[in-house]
């Protein structure tokens, strides 16, 4: 990330536009102070979309809308625990 005193990003707005969208977020300073970030409207979008939880994802997700799963219904076996000592 590159960072950019107020008054440079002020001056050059159209480079710090064209290296947001090419070489990721710009950082502007003020006084040497992180005050805020110039982002490519891509990953504002990616930012600001609403996040999927793992559960609902794997539940509802574009690989499972074409399975078809079928409970095995057969009766479970017996197993043999040893004796606990």
């Amino acid at each position: 990330m590159t960072a950019w005193q107020v008054q440079e990003a002020k001056q050059r707005f159209s480079e710090v536009l064209r290296e947001a969208t090419t070489d990721g977020p710009q950082i502007i300073t003020r006084h040497g102070e992180e005050v805020a970030v110039v982002l490519s409207i891509d990953s504002y979008h990616q930012l600001a979309s609403p996040r999927v939880e793992l559960a609902d994802y794997l539940l509802h997700g574009p690989v499972t809308q074409h399975l078809e799963i079928e409970r095995d219904r057969t009766p479970m076996r017996e197993a043999e625990l040893g004796e606990l000592v």
